[in-house]
């Protein structure tokens, strides 16, 4: 007896085979020259880079894992969005001889939203989150920032998948960019 697949069931199938499975842990990189530069030039004090965490209020599986690259899994290296975002900010500071974790100013963070998809057509990834900077106890500066990404994605998922991911992943430094040109933020750390 022979049996039909649905038209679903059939496309997922086919799915599986262009794409096969992975799982892909992403970590912090180097630091960026854009960013070094802007760094070095601003005219900032040194600062501590405190706890980074998810919103209040947000499903924690949010912090841990990334769905939207066609059945592969995308996680942080160290366990945490938030913690990837946290060193992403202290590498690039650390790199500009910026970072100080004994400095009076310290900045922390709280992930708002974090998100990709892979979708055959157009790809899209999303990263926001609200920033705080202390000196001394008392709140200097808070903003949510975000940052996004579109991009042509293929049908195939061995070339969609690993460009997601690359674009997910660059966001991070992205961000930390977006929060370093702030002119708000310049001036809570401002010498």
């Amino acid at each position: 007896m022979r049996r039909r697949l649905s038209g679903g069931a059939l496309v997922c199938l086919v799915g599986a085979m262009l794409t096969g499975c992975a799982n892909v842990k992403l970590d912090a990189t180097g630091a960026s020259p854009a960013t070094l530069e802007k760094l070095r030039t601003a005219g900032l004090r040194p600062a501590a880079v405190d706890a980074f965490a998810l919103a209040p209020g947000l499903v924690p599986a949010l912090d841990r894992t990334l769905p939207g690259l066609r059945g592969n899994t995308l996680a942080p290296a160290k366990g945490s969005w938030a913690r990837l975002l946290r060193d992403t900010l202290e590498i690039e500071l650390s790199a500009a001889g910026l970072y100080d974790p004994a400095s009076s100013s310290v900045i922390a963070g709280e992930l708002i939203e974090s998100r990709v998809d892979a979708a055959i057509g157009t790809g899209t990834a999303r990263l926001a989150a609200r920033f705080r900077v202390t000196r001394g106890g008392e709140q200097v500066y808070e903003r949510a920032l975000d940052v996004e990404a579109r991009w042509s994605s293929s049908f195939v998922g061995a070339i969609a998948i690993p460009e997601a991911i690359n674009q997910y992943g660059a966001l991070y430094k992205a961000l930390v960019a977006k929060l370093i040109d702030d002119p708000d933020f310049r001036r809570a750390l401002a010498k």
